[in-house]
């Protein structure tokens, strides 16, 4: 293996397990965190079963879903990348560009919960916990991430380029 094929394998392993850290703590968030601070002396189960008797439900396997679908991604692109021998940009890009798509993908797999919980209990459906913010911070910062990467690739581009013939 290459030193660059070698690149690529870490960069992969780490975007991937990043993106699961991300999606794993979203879900803890929207299904378990939230509804606990939303309904405050009530336990999760209490809150499950009021949500029920209302006809609502916290939609678990749909948040999931949801929030999978970057896991899903993810591994997609680190497996591509590791096979296909790509230049570590490709993946570090690739998986950048998942965790900054983290944040849309939070706000719609929370949504369905927050109105369950809104409805049931008469509160805001706002996700105004400190601990949604981390989310939303996470995808800012891979997305400027990926500018300040881009213009690096073309900056280290535009300068390993051959200098012009000196006319005479």
């Amino acid at each position: 293996m290459t030193r660059m094929q070698r690149r690529t394998l870490w960069i992969s392993i780490v975007g991937v397990l990043a993106v699961t850290v991300y999606a794993t703590l979203a879900a803890l968030q929207i299904l378990v965190w939230t509804p606990l601070a939303a309904v405050p002396g009530l336990t999760l189960d209490q809150i499950r079963g009021e949500l029920s008797e209302a006809g609502e439900s916290l939609n678990e396997a749909m948040t999931i879903v949801i929030l999978g679908v970057g896991v899903v991604l993810a591994l997609a692109v680190a497996v591509v990348s590791v096979r296909a021998r790509v230049h570590p940009v490709v993946p570090a890009m690739s998986l950048l560009s998942v965790l900054m798509l983290g944040g849309p993908g939070f706000f719609i797999a929370s949504f369905g919960p927050g109105m369950s919980l809104a409805d049931t209990f008469m509160i805001s459906a706002g996700v105004t916990l400190p601990g949604v913010r981390p989310f939303y911070a996470v995808s800012a910062l891979a997305a400027a991430a990926l500018v300040i990467g881009g213009i690096v690739v073309v900056v280290r581009r535009s300068g390993s380029a051959p200098a012009p013939a000196a006319s005479q």
